[in-house]
């Protein structure tokens, strides 16, 4: 399978890491991520106020990138978009939805971008967890080198992969794509009640107490749950829930750090990738004494 891709300005920075483990998951499942050519920052949050259209320019100039990809055969009759990260995910959907029900504002977008081919609505944007879910759960267990039958994983959605309703790839109230993934990796997935509680997203720039203490709540119910670690697939999220643990332990002294890694590492460990491709060095709480200790390094 061969499918166009968008990384986003995240994954080619801080979580390159998360770009990398994905790409050598997914080749050795036999996915092909095709990169867009020219692609550019999706925005990363949508426009709230309905008569906002100008930032849906940004999404659909990266929708049109997939439709010339398919014109110059690229990729052959593909018009899904894959991305990774649960934000561009989030924001690329709504902005898709919004011109295919609003043809007007379609027209709008396509005036403005008059030096652009004309976007025709076409493009539907999946998440990589969906192409996994869509390719069959089986044909992972079966890449499975490593298992990981003794590491309790709790996994966390957050926010952006399941709200509102008709964006999310799941149940927003009790989503089951991750825990399907973690079984498929004979990974024990740890069911807990933060799951899908919001980490605090942008309020980590301007209100870092704030997040540390909703990343306290969430961090400590997996712990009581019974986690070693938390999976996810946003780099916020992962963020305000791996690197805000620094202000945590400053607040609450007694709290134990917890791993967080990209649900694409767990994939590459479980597949016995290359460790530089699974970039654990990348990760703040270091996840390799746990590892280890499980024999998974």
């Amino acid at each position: 399978m061969k499918i166009p891709y968008y990384p986003g300005c995240t994954l080619k920075s801080t979580a390159k890491h998360f770009e990398n483990s994905a790409i050598a998951s997914a080749k050795a499942l036999d996915i092909e991520f095709i990169e867009l050519p020219k692609w550019n920052c999706c925005g990363v949050v949508t426009p709230l106020a309905e008569d906002d259209i100008m930032h849906h320019v940004a999404p659909v100039r990266n929708m049109i990138r997939v439709l010339e990809m398919n014109k110059a055969g690229t990729v052959s009759n593909e018009k899904r978009l894959l991305t990774l990260c649960s934000m561009c995910f989030n924001t690329l959907k709504r902005s898709s939805l919004r011109v295919k029900e609003k043809i007007d504002d379609l027209d709008i977008l396509n005036d403005f971008m008059y030096k652009e081919e004309d976007y025709d609505g076409s493009v539907e944007i999946v998440h990589f967890l969906e192409i996994l879910k869509e390719n069959g759960f089986d044909k992972i267990n079966k890449k499975v080198k490593k298992s990981l039958k003794d590491l309790k994983v709790a996994p966390y959605y957050g926010c952006m992969l399941l709200r509102p309703k008709d964006i999310g790839l799941d149940d927003p109230e009790r989503p089951t794509i991750f825990e399907e993934l973690l079984s498929a990796l004979n990974a024990p997935p740890v069911d807990w009640r933060a799951k899908n509680k919001c980490c605090g997203s942008f309020l980590t720039l301007e209100n870092k107490e704030t997040v540390a203490k909703l990343g306290h709540d969430i961090l400590t119910n997996a712990q009581k749950s019974g986690a070693d670690m938390i999976i996810t697939s946003c780099p916020l999220c992962a963020f305000n829930l791996d690197n805000r643990q620094k202000i945590i332990k400053k607040i609450h002294p007694e709290f134990e750090t917890i791993p967080v890694l990209y649900f694409t590492q767990l994939m590459a460990i479980a597949f016995g990738l290359d460790k530089e491709l699974i970039g654990l060095d990348k990760n703040f709480i270091n996840p390799i004494p746990l590892l280890e200790s499980k024999g998974l390094l």
